[in-house]
């Protein structure tokens, strides 16, 4: 992977929304067409995921029923990258996970451009998750 994808991907706490705005495109479930869209992405751990507001998502269905997909940087560097989503599954480590992404969200500077503060309950229960694996 060439550097300057790298250090796009190595978003921090400081990064603009436009460095966190990326598209994907996933294969419909049902349909079999590819479905782009635009979305952030998160970085906990050293790891990037992709995930959103808690409720139900035609992307996070779509990854689930068929995990290859494009990932798109369009800040920036602009690069077209295969990737695998991962869902986490595992409570303790969607906790983890989402307590970094949720902190990220309600910095004082408000990343998100969110309403107000969100909760890690909230996600918990309602917002998928999923680990992005980059294909070599």
């Amino acid at each position: 992977m060439e550097p300057a994808v790298r250090q796009a991907l190595a978003i921090t706490r400081s990064s603009s929304a436009a460095d966190r705005t990326v598209d994907i495109t996933t294969t419909g479930r049902r349909s079999g067409q590819p479905r782009r869209i635009e979305i952030w992405f998160y970085r906990a751990d050293g790891r990037n995921y992709l995930s959103g507001l808690p409720g139900k998502r035609s992307w996070s269905a779509n990854l689930k029923a068929r995990p290859a997909f494009t990932f798109h940087l369009k800040h920036g560097v602009v690069a077209d990258l295969p990737a695998r989503a991962v869902p986490v599954t595992d409570e303790d480590e969607r906790r983890r996970i989402f307590t970094v992404l949720v902190d990220d969200l309600n910095q004082p500077h408000n990343p998100g451009r969110i309403s107000r503060p969100t909760s890690v309950e909230a996600w918990l229960e309602g917002s998928p998750l999923f680990e992005i694996v980059f294909d070599a």
